[in-house]
Parts: C-alpha cells; sequence; structure tokens
C-alpha cells in the first residue's frame, strides 16, 4: 500500500473541522474518521483512561468491526502501556510478535498488523490514547508520528474547550436566575458554580457516548 504524504493541508482539514465542532461525540467521530482518510489506513479509535479501573474506555473507532471492539477490556498496564506510562508515541510494527499487544490473536482475525498509539494530553492530564491501524505491515514515520501527535492535541484541546464552554453555560443560567446576592451567598453558590476544575476521566467518557 502507497503511504500518502502528510501535509499541513490534511492537519488543517481535521483541524478545521474539529474547531467548529461543540459536542464531544461528533470530535470523537470526527477525528477518527479523519484521521484513517488522511493517512488511508484500516481504522483509528480514540480510547479515554479510566484511573478507577486502570481501563481505556472506547470514545469512538472507525474502520474497525464491531466485534474486534468487543474483543473485552482494554487494559492500560497491557495494552500498549508504554504509550500511557511514559506519554510518548508507540508504534508496533508486527501485532503477531509483540508482547505489547494484549489481544493479538483478535488483531490477526481483524486483518490489523501494525498499530500507532499516541497520547492524548490535556495540560498535564493523561486522558487517553489515540490509535492508528493499518492492514499492512506499516514502518510509521515522523512525519506520521507528528501527524498523530498534533490531531491528539487538537482533539484534547477540543475536548477541553466543550468544558469550558459547559462551564460557561451554566454560569450564565446562574446569573440569569440569581434575585438576591445574599440568598446565593447562603447557598454557598457563585457565578462560576458548575465550572470543573478539570475534566475526570469518567466524565470525559460519559460525554463521549
Amino acid at each position: 500500500m502507497e503511504k500518502p504524504i502528510i501535509n499541513y493541508d490534511s492537519l488543517i482539514r481535521i483541524t478545521k473541522a474539529i474547531s467548529m465542532l461543540r459536542d464531544p461525540e461528533e470530535i470523537v467521530l470526527v477525528t477518527v474518521e479523519g484521521v484513517t482518510h488522511a493517512l488511508n489506513v484500516k481504522g483509528c479509535t480514540v480510547f479515554l483512561f479510566s484511573r478507577a479501573s486502570d481501563e481505556l474506555k472506547l470514545a469512538g473507532s472507525y474502520g474497525l468491526s464491531k466485534e474486534y471492539l468487543d474483543k473485552g477490556p482494554v487494559s492500560s498496564l497491557r495494552s500498549i502501556a508504554s504509550a500511557l506510562q511514559d506519554r510518548q508515541p508507540v508504534a508496533i510494527f508486527d501485532v503477531s510478535d509483540d508482547p505489547r499487544i494484549q489481544y493479538p490473536e483478535a488483531a490477526i482475525k481483524e486483518g490489523i498488523s501494525s498499530i500507532l498509539a499516541v497520547p492524548i494530553i490535556i495540560g498535564r492530564n493523561l486522558i487517553g490514547s489515540l490509535r492508528i491501524y493499518t492492514a499492512d505491515p506499516w514502518e510509521f514515520t515522523l512525519n506520521d508520528v507528528n501527524f498523530a501527535e498534533a490531531v491528539a492535541q487538537v482533539f484534547g484541546m477540543a475536548l477541553e474547550l466543550c468544558r469550558v464552554n459547559k462551564g460557561l453555560r451554566d454560569s450564565i443560567d446562574i446569573l440569569k436566575t440569581m434575585r438576591d446576592p445574599k440568598t446565593v451567598r447562603s447557598k454557598k453558590r457563585t457565578p462560576y458554580e458548575g465550572v470543573p476544575k478539570s475534566f475526570s476521566d469518567k466524565e470525559l467518557f460519559e460525554a463521549s457516548v
């Protein structure tokens, strides 16, 4: 399979598409579909990290079968764990012969040869992983990795913007219903109530499905 040349045009198109959205689910779907077509690969997924269970929860996918996606819980400690632990991209050339793959048999059955996993980070907080799957063995280049990292960064920023927008809407609603500031203070409510300090992993996952 001939690799496409990844350039700024591909990244700009995906960034523009994501920047126009305010719904987390739509952001996920545009991201995974955009990456798949830009790289001309088999598929792409976005997983969000749950600290409570040390699992990666599927937020969205493109190009992969339901059977493969339902193969079982994805452990952050067993499934390409170093991408999360070291917060660095990890490229798997041969899924059939790499101990970092949690479900090698399922990957082979799905027709996956290679995987690239990059962390998704908001500020200093690791929230998940963007994964790219190829049908043919693929030597991921620095260009491929840089592109994937850039998309993951844009994706994280878009989710953060969703959080901020939701918080601002909640704040405006509170301001509109304020009648007596003393009453508001007595109830320990402020104009900024509803604005979380940061996304919890659970909130991110629930917001995206």
